[in-house]
């Protein structure tokens, strides 16, 4: 069985910082593509950033210059730094990824249960 476990949510002053991170565990034989998402208030879930395996980067036009998406050595976690919050980054921030189980043999999408990020004064 396969799971995505996001860390590092909270609540933050605006212009501040917070470092999320996703570990994925189970029978894996490889990981793919890494993504955020991020589901405001009353809004669609949507991409922020996405990384594949050989570390090409993508980012939405919102957070571009203040949000840093990386993976780890394993190729088994991913991260975001987010720098310079606004209030208007607050809300659930969901990883993804493409995974490929042992048991399975081909590619599907997984999802992390959900960090909330608030940044407020």
């Amino acid at each position: 069985q396969v799971q995505l476990v996001e860390t590092g949510g909270g609540l933050v002053r605006p212009g501040g910082s917070l470092r999320l991170s996703c570990a994925a565990s189970g029978n894996i034989f490889e990981i793919n593509g890494m993504s955020w998402y991020r589901q405001a208030p009353g809004l669609q879930r949507e991409l922020i950033a996405d990384i594949t395996r050989d570390g090409s980067t993508r980012y939405a036009e919102s957070v571009k210059g203040r949000f840093t998406i990386s993976r780890g050595n394993s190729k088994m976690t991913v991260h975001l730094q987010m720098n310079s919050l606004k209030p208007e980054d607050t809300g659930v921030y969901y990883c993804s990824a493409e995974i490929v189980e042992r048991t399975v043999g081909y590619e599907r999408d997984y999802w992390g249960q959900g960090t909330q990020v608030t940044v407020s004064s």
